[in-house]
Parts: C-alpha cells; structure tokens; sequence
C-alpha cells in the first residue's frame, strides 16, 4: 500500500481505485474519448483494453481523440473490433490505415497544433472520458503525466469525467519535467511567454477539478518502442547535404554557429537526417520539437544539444532502457509540454526554428505531398509538418529521391495530394543534394529540383515533361493531361519510368 500512497499523494482519491473493467463499464455507445498518448509515448494501456473485450460481446462505437498515434496495439485493437466512430489527429497502424481507407470510420486528420482550439470552442463533439496515463497524483490532486502530454492538458481541462492510469514501470523522476499551460480563449488571449526552449511558464502538473476523477487504474507496462530503423548509407549522404547548406547559411550570415532551434518529425528518414548533426561541428544546439526520438539523445550524449524541449519522448527499445535507466542524467536538459504549445505558430515564429520534416512525394515546384499514397489512400497525416513548415525561419522537408526500387520517383510532375504548398516549403534534401527554394519563382525552382534532387533514373523523364509545359505558357506551367500521368502509369504498370519502344 505504501507505493499507492507515493504514486497518489492526495487522500481524498484513495477510494477511487478500481479495475480496468469497471472503468471501462462507465463508458457506453456513442460516447466521445479523449485519450492520452502521442507517438506511441505515454498512451493508457489498460482501459482502452477492456473497452475492446466489451465491444466484442455488445455494439459498442465511440469517437477517440488523441495527442497523436498510440502505442500498445489500442489503435489496431479498436479498428479490429470495429469500435469506431470517428478518429483524430493523427495515427500510425497499418490495421486502423487499412480501416481509414476502405472507409469503416471516419478520420480527421488534422494540424496537431488546431485540436486543443476546436475542443475548446466546443467545435468538436464534447468529451465524455479523458483516459489519462500518469506517474502520480500529488497531494493536491495534480495529474502529473508520464512519457508524453499530447492533448491531455486539454482533454483534462474539458472533459465532463477523468479515468486516471497509473503507471508504475514509468519512473517516478519523470515527476518535475513537465510544463502544463493551456492559453486563454481565442479572442481574450494574452502573449504566450515563451521565448527560449528551457523557459517554464505554467505548471508541473494538470490542475484538475478532482471531483471529476472518477476513477483510477494501476498499470505496470512500459510504453511500445518506435520502430525507427537506423541510418543507411542514403540518409547519411541526406545528413551531410544538410550539414552543407546549414554551413552556408552560416557563411551568409543568417546563422551562427549555434545554428537555431531545431525540429525534427517523426520517422524514420527525419531521425537519420538529425543523426548527422553528430558527425558535424555544431555544438550547443537547442531543440523545439514535438517528438524527441533516438538522434537527440545520442545528440545530448555527445554534448552537441545543450537543452530540448517537446511533448513526447518515443525511442527504440534498445535506447529506452539506457535514457530511463539513467534518467538523473536527463532531467535538467528535458522539458514536455503539451502539443499546442510545443507546434504553436506564434512560438516557432518567434524562435525562429528550423523545422525538418519527411516528404512522401514533392513535385518540380515545390508540392509537398506528406500523407496520401498515390493521391487517395492516407497514410499516417500531416502531423506537425505543417504547424512547423509554414511558421519556421527554414522549412526543410527531406526524402529518398526513388522508392520500391526505383519504381517510383519521389519527385513528380504534379503531387496527387497537397499537405504543404510551394509557398510553404523552403529547402528539399533527398541524396542527390539540396535544393534552396526560397526567392525563387516557380519556373527557378524546377531548374533546382531537377538538377539537385531528382535521381538520374529520372531526372530526363521530368526535364521532358517540363520542357513540354514551358510551350503552354504560364507562371506555373503544367501539361493538364500528363500531370498525374507518372502515377496513373505506376498503377498499370508497376513503375513510373515511361516504356521506351525498341525497334524489331
């Protein structure tokens, strides 16, 4: 009994402790979930559980509202027992993907910095039960969360009821790196003051009504690790391409050796493009991030970051047992906070942050296609890529130049889906080279594209397209009929490079 006292500090909850199967049983069809969780971090484990082992004996669907993906299977879990209504911002399996598409629910797929608005102008549909993973509660009922915050704040602020997981294979050290502050309404709200990545301004904890605690849960179960794969020979070649347009910047002027605070998302190429910063002369870096994945705590290991700063840790296995095994060694370097405040416009403006983000497709101009596979099949959504492209001091979005072997080029004609338009998108890394898009007009940046990004494979095939559009006129030359035609042509025939006739 003496850790349940520890890990709930404040006496007027000790009688609200109860399985996952009564809390599950207080939820009922129709109803609307705010759950923790972002990037596989910090998302409740044990509810969401026995909510799905309910759905399989009585019709049970419900609307989930998270920070971003979840961990532990639940998003696959739920698209299984087809116990959805609706769902949003962002996810990331391949079951509730396959869901998405053939369209079982609905999917919103949002801005991750635009959720905690709509639930707080009651745009969104009310939450019923904001589901919450926790290290403790303190004496006087702070929530105080664990590995990521997300959307907690906000779904702990405007939830009608809160069910409390607490997890206990989540170090209690976590308690005192979290800074919870929720801005005022639209319309009455103050600057939020944040100038710097290490400033705290709000609170170490969700301050809640604690009547609204119906109950809590006791779990012992570590978060899912990422499934970030390491550095190949591309993405370091990617990484240094970067490393040589930063090093002109500095040159220019327009950085110091410090370079600016830095964003990475999540994934896979993005963590190897941040990997490269080790291998580099750059020190005392900060980072701004939603996601601090592996590359930044080899980063702090080495002594190149100095502070960072986030709303979610997601790491390997490997990684996750030697930062929280060790996580003394973190804690003054470290702070989370909720995901609006962490992809806020205002604040990325200010700090001036250079943002790196994964492209899945981009096109000659400057298209970012970040989330639609051939134009109709979501893949994961935009995330925070467009929080941070359209308001950070560089907007560099990275990619292979070819995938599936060369049968797809990751530089097209047109995009089949627009996340981040031209005017949005600054600099193109692929490992062909980099491509500085900024002060440029349109037809300046195909000339860019091509020569820098494209893959030789390829690089004749689009220079034909564009050449043929330049003959049409226009201030953004296109051929209408072709524009799609490398993806139409990829779906008969299962590769985007055009069928040369050889003479018999």
């Amino acid at each position: 009994m003496e850790s349940v006292y520890n890990r709930i500090r404040d006496q007027r909850l000790h009688d609200r402790i109860v399985s996952a199967e009564e809390a599950a049983s207080w939820i009922h069809d129709g109803m609307t979930l705010g759950l923790s969780g972002f990037t596989r971090a910090g998302d409740v484990k044990a509810v969401p559980f026995a909510l799905a082992k309910r759905a399989e004996h009585e019709p049970l669907k419900v609307n989930v509202y998270t920070g971003a993906s979840l961990g532990s299977d639940v998003d696959k879990l739920f698209a299984e027992k087809n116990m959805l209504n609706k769902r949003l911002p962002f996810q990331a399996d391949a079951t509730m993907r396959k869901g998405i598409n053939a369209g079982d629910f609905h999917f919103v797929d949002q801005h991750l910095s635009h959720t905690s608005e709509w639930i707080r102008s009651n745009v969104l549909e009310p939450i019923d039960y904001a589901i919450l993973e926790a290290v403790a509660i303190t004496e006087d009922g702070m929530i105080i969360p664990t590995t990521s915050i997300g959307n907690s704040m906000v779904f702990s602020q405007h939830a009608k009821n809160i069910i409390v997981e607490i997890n206990t294979a989540q170090t209690e050290l976590l308690e005192g790196i979290h800074d919870l502050y929720e801005p005022e309404k639209q319309g009455e709200r103050s600057p939020i003051p944040l100038t710097k990545p290490d400033d705290r301004i709000g609170l170490p904890g969700m301050k809640v009504d604690v009547d609204k605690i119906k109950g809590i849960v006791f779990t012992n179960q570590l978060d899912s690790p990422s499934t970030i794969v390491e550095p190949d020979d591309e993405t370091v070649i990617m990484a240094q391409h970067l490393i040589s347009f930063l090093r002109e910047e500095i040159k220019a002027g327009r950085l110091t050796d410090k370079l600016a605070p830095l964003q990475s998302g999540i994934g896979s190429v993005a963590n190897a493009v941040f990997h490269g910063l080790l291998d580099s002369e750059f020190t005392d870096l900060e980072v701004y991030s939603e996601v601090l994945q592996d590359a930044v705590f080899d980063l702090l290991d080495a002594d190149k970051v100095r502070f960072a700063s986030c709303c979610s840790i997601t790491l390997s296995s490997s990684k996750m047992d030697k930062v929280f095994s060790n996580f003394e060694k973190y804690r003054d370097k470290l702070m989370l906070r909720p995901q609006e405040i962490s992809n806020h416009p205002e604040l990325i403006r200010r700090m001036g942050i250079i943002s790196i983000n994964t492209a899945l497709e981009l096109d000659i101009y400057g298209n970012v296609n970040s989330t639609h596979v051939m134009g109709t099949k979501m893949m994961n959504g935009i995330g925070g890529s467009g929080d941070f492209a359209r308001n950070a001091r560089l907007g560099i979005f990275v990619t292979k130049s070819i995938a599936k072997n060369g049968n797809i080029s990751s530089i097209v004609p047109f995009v089949s889906h627009v996340d981040h338009n031209e005017h949005d998108v600054d600099v193109i890394v692929t490992e062909q080279g980099y491509a500085d898009l900024r002060g440029l007009a349109p037809r300046e940046r195909v000339e860019k594209i091509i020569q820098n990004c494209v893959h030789p494979m390829y690089r004749e095939q689009l220079s034909a397209y564009y050449e043929e559009a330049k003959k049409r006129g226009g201030q953004t030359p296109h051929i209408l009929e072709k524009a799609l035609s490398w993806h139409i042509n990829f779906e008969k025939n299962g590769t985007m490079l055009q069928r040369v006739e050889q003479p018999v």
